[in-house]
């Protein structure tokens, strides 16, 4: 199928036609790219970082003519670059969508020379911009139809195991946590895994949205309105709070084995963990607090884990539930071993009780 061209320019097409190209190139520079592209998008700058910032600072303080010279030698070494590198195994019959920030030059110019190539190369109009757009009004209204099967319970009881056994054993499952990679509480950073951008954590969250089928329930795991330092859209936030519910519940030792598992790296850096907890100190007592260092600085991992168990995280998830989740009075409960080898069974079993297709 030939993609759509757009009523502006044989050239040009908008974003209901990026499903009917072989490829879709992002030409910006590697930090807009970082901060957030559409998902599945090759990054091939056509300026640097630091070549964005000396054009635009010339185009202000110098002359936009010689800008835009300087501008126009640098994407041309850059796409001469690439034809002979990243491009260089592309057939004929190649047809790559490219985009800029706003479909403007970045994007016109590598449009222009692949076109003249011989590849059948488009421009999506409005660029990044466009998308962006699409990103914010899709997250307003599409999760409002999802069918929310919403796992709750306190620190420890293993729901993000669960819903990856869920996932495994053929239920529809949205984890949140892992597109935001953070565990949703003041210990949840993930070791050598920063938190997207939010604008990245809201295309991969789009993506995830819309490869659901809407006639199918979607297990999620309760969370609050922020996971570590981003926030999730209001509409999914409504449709989880008016989901259905399912009460996780485990024996106070298991949790306490399963955080010793999952949590175990915070002990690879004492001091920092240390100081994580300082940031308790308003909602508990500093004398408290100290003697959850002093715990961490002797190593006495089980006794610090149920301590926070006990007097933080348990108190916190009472007051958090009960406030947001409309369903959990009416919840069934479910008792999980999050230690156990058994997760698919465990799985399977829910989705028995609950009688949800799979």
């Amino acid at each position: 199928m030939n993609p759509t061209p757009h009523p502006q320019g044989s050239q040009r097409c908008g974003l209901d036609a990026l499903g009917q190209f072989d490829e879709i190139v992002d030409v910006r520079t590697p930090a807009e790219y970082e901060d957030d592209h559409i998902p599945g998008s090759l990054n091939a700058p056509v300026l640097s970082n630091e070549e964005r910032v000396l054009i635009g600072t010339m185009y202000a303080q110098e002359s936009p003519f010689k800008a835009t010279r300087l501008g126009a030698a640098l994407v041309a070494r850059h796409i001469a670059e690439y034809l002979e590198t990243i491009f260089a195994d592309r057939p004929r019959s190649w047809r790559p969508l490219i985009y800029c920030w706003r479909g403007g030059k970045r994007s016109g110019s590598m449009t222009a020379w692949f076109n003249l190539i011989g590849w059948r190369a488009r421009q999506l109009d409005g660029g990044y911009k466009a998308w962006r757009r699409h990103v914010i009004d899709t997250l307003a209204e599409r999760p409002a139809g999802l069918d929310c099967i919403v796992l709750t319970g306190p620190t420890g009881s293993g729901k993000t195991r669960l819903l990856q056994s869920l996932g495994a054993a053929g239920a529809q499952i949205l984890d949140l946590e892992g597109l935001a990679h953070h565990r949703g509480s003041l210990l949840g950073a993930l070791p050598d895994q920063p938190q997207p951008s939010q604008r990245g954590f809201e295309s991969a969250l789009l993506q995830a949205i819309e490869a659901l089928d809407p006639d199918r329930p979607v297990f999620v795991e309760a969370e609050s309105r922020r996971i570590g330092q981003l926030s999730l859209p209001e509409a999914l936030l409504r449709a989880m709070h008016a989901g259905r519910c399912v009460r996780v519940q485990a024996a106070l030792p298991q949790r306490i084995a399963f955080l010793l598992q999952d949590y175990a790296h915070l002990f690879d850096a004492p001091e920092a963990f240390g100081l994580t907890l300082e940031r308790l100190i308003g909602l508990h007592s500093r004398q408290t607090v100290r003697e959850w260092q002093a715990l961490i600085a002797a190593d006495r991992r089980a006794e610090l884990f149920e301590a926070l168990v006990e007097a933080h995280y348990d108190p916190a998830y009472l007051r958090s539930s009960n406030s947001h989740y409309a369903g959990l009075d009416l919840a069934m409960t479910f008792d999980y071993d999050p230690t156990a080898d058994d997760g698919h069974a465990q799985a399977r079993a829910l989705i028995d009780q609950l009688r949800v297709p799979a």
